[in-house]
């Protein structure tokens, strides 16, 4: 799936959540696709977890 058909697709996503609930709703669903994003660019190694942690300890 090509970035542009993925964004469509998020996008088409949130705007239902806005549609049919509240705005609480929809921080909740921006906030854990936040989470579900870095979770998968760590798994497919787009994202050092290591490099992110020593930056904090310094």
């Amino acid at each position: 799936m090509k970035t542009s058909q993925f964004a469509l697709l998020i996008g088409l996503m949130l705007g239902a959540v806005l549609a049919f609930g509240s705005v609480g709703q929809f921080s909740l669903v921006l906030l854990l696709s936040a989470i579900g994003l870095a979770v998968g660019m760590t798994i497919e190694g787009r994202i050092e977890v290591r490099g992110l942690t020593d930056r904090w300890r310094r």
